[in-house]
Order: C-alpha cells, then structure tokens, then sequence
C-alpha cells in the first residue's frame, strides 16, 4: 500500500491533484490506516496513471470518467470508447485548424513592410482594425 506521498512521487501527479481526482470520482476514495493516513493499491496506481495519460490527450474529466465506468465492463462493446477518442480528435482537429489561421495571420500581418515609426505600423493597425478576422483570411 501506498501513502499519498507516494503515489504521488511514483506516477508524477501532485498530492492536490490527487485529492482533486478523488473529490470528482474518478479515484475510489482510499482506504486509511491507523493513523487515518490515505493508503493506495497498485490498482489505484494504474488508474491514476490512466487518468494522467488521458488528461496528457486532452481528454476532458467527463470522458475519463465514462472510459472508467467503460474500462469496469470489459465484456462491453468497443462502441463507446471509440465514440468518446472520435469526438475528442474532431475537436482535436478543430484547434490544430483555429491554431492554423491565427498561425497565418500572425504570419501575414509580423511580415508587412515595416515603417520607420509605430504611428504607421502595420502589426497595431491590423490589431486595432476590428473588421478583420482570422476567417476573412483563408
């Protein structure tokens, strides 16, 4: 059995992190010994580690928890596992496609002629202009 000290050094995860896994449901709380200290199984280890690489993807808590309560039933169909990494990787794309047109216009308005004072510079018209917008640039 492990101390919140512990499993905390052995997976990465804070002790506050931890405690914070416990209060949304998604770590059991643990058993306690004599002096009322937190103790962890080798399973509460690997769940942990499951719900840190999953927070490491993106994944919100509400999924980790439905993969959890998924991962309980192993004689389930795949289907909804599936489901939650499908939704997640559109989303996923959505970002890496926003992240692609602000990428763009940064790109577009850092690399206009440069003036010689600020009171002519592109980069704070471009800034201040609020008719332009990332989509206006595809």
């Amino acid at each position: 059995m492990l101390t919140i000290g512990d499993l905390s050094r052995k997976t990465g995860a804070k002790v506050s992190t931890i405690r914070y896994y416990e209060q949304m449901g998604l770590l059991p709380v643990p058993e306690r010994s004599e002096g009322n200290q937190r103790r962890y199984s080798k399973a509460e280890q690997d769940r942990l580690s499951f719900i840190r690489h999953a927070r490491d993807l993106g994944l919100t808590i509400d999924a980790i928890r439905e993969l959890i309560d998924l991962s309980q039933h192993p004689e389930k169909p795949c289907a909804e596992a599936d489901r939650i990494a499908a939704e997640h990787l559109a989303t996923v794309r959505g970002k890496i496609e926003r992240l692609r047109k602000l990428e763009s216009e940064l790109v577009r308005i850092s690399t206009s002629p440069h003036p010689n004072n600020v009171g002519e510079c592109y980069v704070i018209h471009a800034l201040a202009d609020h008719d332009l917008c990332l989509a206006d640039h595809d």
